[in-house]
C-alpha cells in the first residue's frame, strides 16, 4: 500500500494519530513530577523558558486564554518564587515576567524526567522500529507547525 495514495482515508488516520499522541503526552506528564503545579502553570513556565520574559497579555495570547486568567496563574507562580516580575525596559508601563532560578530548575527536572522515561521506552524497541520513529519525527514536527 502506498501511503501517499489519495484513496487512504484520512479521518481514521487522524483519529488514530491524535489518540496515540495524546496517550504519549499523558505518559510523559505522568512520569515528570509536577511539584504540585497544574497544567496551566506548567505550560506558562515552559512558555517563559522557551520565549524569555513576556508580558501577561503576551503570555495569555500565546496560551489562548484571557489576560485575567493568566494574571491568576502568574500570581500563583510568583508566590512560589518560580517567576519574577520586572518593568519592561522599553515601556515602563508594562511588566515582564521571567523564570527564576527555581522555576528554571523545575523545568530542567521535568524535562530530564520525561527524556529518561522516553529513552527507557525507546530502548524496548528494536532497530527497525527506532528507524521508523526517526523517519517519522520530521513529519510529526511538520504537522505540529501546520
Amino acid at each position: 500500500m502506498n501511503p501517499a495514495d489519495p484513496s487512504i482515508p484520512l479521518d481514521p488516520l487522524a483519529a488514530e494519530l491524535a489518540l496515540a499522541i495524546g496517550q504519549l503526552a499523558r505518559r510523559l506528564r505522568t512520569h515528570a513530577a509536577s511539584g504540585g503545579l497544574n497544567l496551566s502553570q506548567l505550560a506558562t513556565l515552559a512558555r517563559l523558558e522557551q520565549n524569555g520574559s513576556m508580558t501577561t497579555a503576551d503570555l495569555a495570547r500565546a496560551e489562548a486564554m484571557k489576560p485575567q486568567s493568566m494574571g491568576t496563574i502568574l500570581a500563583g507562580l510568583e508566590a512560589q518564587a518560580l517567576v519574577r516580575r520586572r518593568p519592561d525596559p522599553s515601556d515602563g508601563r508594562q511588566v515582564l515576567f521571567a523564570l527564576t532560578a527555581t522555576g528554571a530548575e523545575i523545568r530542567t527536572q521535568r524535562s530530564a524526567a520525561k527524556r529518561e522515561w522516553l529513552a527507557a521506552a525507546l530502548a524496548s524497541l528494536d532497530a527497525t522500529q527506532r528507524r521508523t520513529l526517526i523517519a517519522a519525527v520530521p513529519l510529526i514536527k511538520r504537522l505540529g507547525t501546520a
